[in-house]
């Protein structure tokens, strides 16, 4: 008599692509929105790169017309004025993508806090998802990770397209420590759209409303940029000048960032106005001998400064990042444990 063995296949380990069902059911969920924020990201940088051929031609054809900048005939004033108008619309475009990516980081974790998370906690339906083997600490993996990843890799392009275009020849350049052009060019972009993602979903499982969610994300992470941006010019060693009493002041490199200036006596440093808010020479010489006032210095940013500067607020931007994230996870287990 034979004996008829069934043997069930051994089960595979899950492997990386354990969070698979959460995340498809979340872009199919965000689908439209996701289409939407990927057309205006493409538009943004078409417009960019066009705005750069634009007056890159234009640069061209004033440099073949032979026409130098003294020359006053009105063939070349006018096409000296057709690229001076070029290069202020390109560098209008520039201010405002910068503008744009400014805003960037907050609008994408208003959106974490509100339709993503906060919606779902607010309305039950994260219920559903929790009974079909899905747990609480898989959904929101699922919720930071899809917008995390992609913001890695969409925000890098968008910033590297910027910097691109900002440095492009014949561009009237947007200063590097520009508010706008800082806060869209190096590392500090993704890290701060990383920053806005916990943010958001912190301010959701803390309030679990979606408007309220979305509120206190905008406010938080504005309170954390405005903070960073008072402090930028700290966040890294200034480089000084001091310049003797009755020299000329030395002129400081092209593209620096002015942080202070003010009155040397010896080593001790005095406010600029300590001696000069007084019309009158005599007394301000006076003021000037009585403070044994040796010289001027002038701190700078140079620009090779601004990396120094990115990686510190990224570094910064990435710590608070991974708190938010760590106490979204533990407002989670607390309540849903």
């Amino acid at each position: 008599m034979s004996t008829i063995t069934t043997t069930t296949p051994p089960r595979s380990a899950p492997s990386g692509a354990g969070l698979r069902g959460p995340v498809r059911v979340l872009v199919l969920q965000h689908r439209r929105a996701l289409w939407t924020a990927g057309a205006l990201a493409l538009a943004g940088v078409v417009l960019l790169t066009a705005s750069v051929w634009w007056n890159s031609g234009t640069a061209d054809t004033y440099a073949d017309t032979g026409c130098s900048y003294p020359d006053t005939s009105p063939r070349c004033l006018a096409a000296l004025d057709d690229v001076l108008s070029h290069q202020a619309w390109l560098r209008d475009v520039l201010r405002y993508v910068g503008t744009a990516m400014m805003v960037l980081p907050a609008a994408i974790g208003v959106f974490v806090a509100g339709p993503m998370i906060g919606r779902e906690l607010e309305s039950g339906t994260y219920r559903l998802a929790w009974s079909q083997s899905v747990s609480p600490t898989r959904w929101l993996l699922a919720k930071l990770t899809v917008p995390a990843a992609i913001t890695v890799v969409a925000v890098p392009v968008l910033s590297a397209v910027y910097a691109w275009c900002r440095t492009s020849p014949d561009t009237d350049r947007v200063a590097w420590y520009d508010t706008s052009a800082y806060a869209a060019t190096g590392t500090l972009p993704t890290a701060s759209a990383l920053l806005a993602i916990a943010i958001g979903a912190l301010a959701a499982l803390l309030v679990r409303r979606t408007l309220l969610a979305m509120s206190i994300t905008a406010l938080a992470y504005g309170a954390v940029a405005l903070t960073l941006g008072a402090v930028r010019s700290s966040l890294w060693p200034v480089r000084t000048v001091i310049t003797p009493l009755n020299a000329t002041p030395a002129d400081l490199p092209g593209g620096t960032l002015f942080v202070g200036s003010g009155l040397m006596t010896g080593e001790q440093r005095l406010p600029g106005e300590t001696c000069y808010q007084d019309p009158v020479p005599e007394v301000v010489d006076r003021c000037l001998a009585d403070h044994h006032i040796t010289g001027i210095y002038t701190d700078f940013h140079p620009a090779s400064h601004f990396w120094p500067l990115q990686l510190v607020a990224t570094g910064i931007v990435l710590v608070l990042a991974a708190a938010a994230v760590a106490l979204a996870f533990r407002v989670l287990r607390r309540r849903h444990a």
